[in-house]
């Protein structure tokens, strides 16, 4: 099925972070928006940019309501704490291991004072660890380990219970890392904890955007 103009610019709009939040902040001239989105996705019909005019006019009178929510938000991760360790490895495991097996792993790293996450996809499993503890790994898993991450560095964003109450804030913490160009290589969270692993590189680059006041 065919996409209206309007389903085209929202759809080009939230693929384009940086676009969503100068039209969330009213910083943006509609036309100038419209002739651009026209041109990128070689559109030539005035009655077509017109309507790609007021889809962006449109987008931005929902999107002013997030604006809202982001002050929320705001006030909470001003509130929480930032928790971050180095050294950290990611597995991904092939899906036919005996999940007692991935226990045994945990349990073992628990015994050192370590700390594991093992989260369950739908063809693998993946194990967040330190990086001191590759060798019970891969000496657990042989043959099963699909790749590994390493120099992976694990940012823990720990908030009031409040958190749960308040929608949108993983959402605006993702954008985040999008609008400055860091990959999430995984995410979780925990209640109160909201998990990012990201590449060691990043880290400095992050702290920054990551300052709530």
């Amino acid at each position: 099925m065919e996409k209206n103009t309007t389903e085209i610019t929202n759809e080009y709009i939230n693929e384009h972070p940086h676009i969503k939040n100068c039209l969330k902040r009213g910083l943006i001239n509609y036309s100038a928006l419209a002739r651009h989105i026209a041109k990128e996705l070689d559109i030539e019909k005035k009655s077509s940019k017109e309507a790609i005019l007021i889809a962006a006019r449109r987008k931005q009178d929902n999107l002013k309501k997030e604006f809202g929510q982001e002050k929320e938000i705001s006030k909470l991760l001003s509130d929480s704490e930032i928790e971050i360790k180095n050294k950290i490895i990611v597995f991904i495991i092939e899906k036919n291991v005996n999940f007692e097996t991935l226990e045994n792993i945990q349990s073992q790293i628990k015994k050192e004072s370590g700390f594991s996450y093992i989260l369950e996809g739908s063809d693998n499993y993946t194990i967040i660890t330190q990086e001191k503890y590759v060798q019970i790994i891969e000496k657990s898993m042989k043959n099963k380990i699909i790749k590994m991450n390493k120099q992976m560095v694990l940012i823990n964003i720990k908030s009031p219970k409040e958190i749960e109450t308040i929608p949108g804030v993983a959402s605006y913490l993702t954008s985040l890392f999008a609008e400055n160009g860091v990959n999430i290589y995984e995410f979780l969270s925990c209640w109160t904890d909201t998990i990012f692993i990201i590449d060691s590189k990043d880290l400095n680059k992050s702290i920054n955007f990551l300052k709530f006041e």
